[in-house]
């Protein structure tokens, strides 16, 4: 598989707008424009002395970067925050089609770029904080760092994807990941395929705090997050019978690590005082599944 190619300042510099909200981007452009505009209408005091030649010289250096730059740099955040809007809707319908699917090959017809966004947009949609770094394109490095605040103040998560359908991922990826993990103080990590682990990686990542994601995972993880999405939490009464057994409901594996899951409530967001089924491996692994 291959790598980034190389990009140039403007490419890099788009690409780092195009990683913020949209209305990040809108308002980089208009800041710009504002600082940049004001330099390039600064006068240039001539001065004939040997001593504030070279002082004019690069006053009138900057005001003439200044002039083209308070129409280009301003245009190029535009096209940024226009890229992040175009992706933040691509990835919400990567998420809707493979969740519509009743079938996990919905994941093999992707490009490891869109692979890495399915897989963000699936965290983001589970309440963390996602940042893609492009790590090492579509062979290496960490793709996505997740944040979730906290008492503590935030933890942080590490997570490889691998594209891989025609081999199943080895023992080697899990402990490079185990290993820039540990070096970045992470809490876990997470490596996520469309295809599968081998037996030597599960044995690795048992008891450590690495949870393999596969594709039938991947995508019942997927359909989970997309259904809390769509459907409203229903209103609990208050009093002693706020928390009450619900018959009906049937704690079911953790979709991320397989675990048994626990009933717990939510004590802080839009879900707060709501129920929902929680991983018995918290903090490691942040599964949940809303209660039917």
């Amino acid at each position: 598989m291959g790598r980034r190619k190389k990009t140039s300042t403007v490419d890099d510099l788009l690409e780092l707008v195009a990683m913020l909200p949209w209305w990040a981007g809108v308002l980089l452009a208009l800041v710009s424009y504002f600082v940049l505009h004001n330099i390039a209408s600064q006068p240039v005091v001539a001065s004939a002395q040997p001593g504030q030649i070279g002082a004019m010289v690069t006053q009138s250096l900057w005001k003439s970067l200044a002039t083209v730059g308070q129409y280009f740099v301003p245009f190029i955040c535009l096209v940024g925050a226009i890229t992040s809007a175009w992706r933040r809707r691509e990835r919400k319908n990567l998420v809707a089609d493979v969740a519509r699917s009743s079938a996990t090959d919905a994941l093999d017809g992707m490009s490891w770029r869109e692979f890495e966004m399915l897989v963000g947009e699936g965290f983001r949609l589970q309440g963390y904080q996602v940042v893609e770094t492009g790590g090492g394109g579509a062979d290496g490095g960490v793709d996505l760092v997740l944040t979730k605040p906290g008492k503590s103040g935030g933890e942080k998560f590490l997570v490889q994807c691998k594209q891989w359908r025609a081999y199943k991922v080895g023992v080697d990826v899990v402990r490079e990941l185990y290993g820039v993990m540990a070096a970045k103080g992470a809490t876990g990590g997470f490596v996520v395929t469309s295809g599968r682990f081998t037996d030597e990686a599960i044995r690795f990542a048992s008891g450590r705090n690495v949870t393999l994601v596969d594709g039938p995972k991947l995508h019942a993880l997927l359909r989970q997050a997309q259904a809390g999405v769509n459907s409203r939490p229903a209103q609990k009464p208050a009093g002693p019978l706020a928390h009450p057994p619900a018959p009906s409901a049937q704690a079911q594996d953790c979709p991320l690590c397989s675990k048994p899951m626990a009933r717990r409530t939510a004590k802080r967001g839009a879900n707060a005082g709501n129920d929902f089924w929680g991983c018995t491996g918290y903090p490691t692994c942040r599964g949940t599944r809303p209660i039917n």
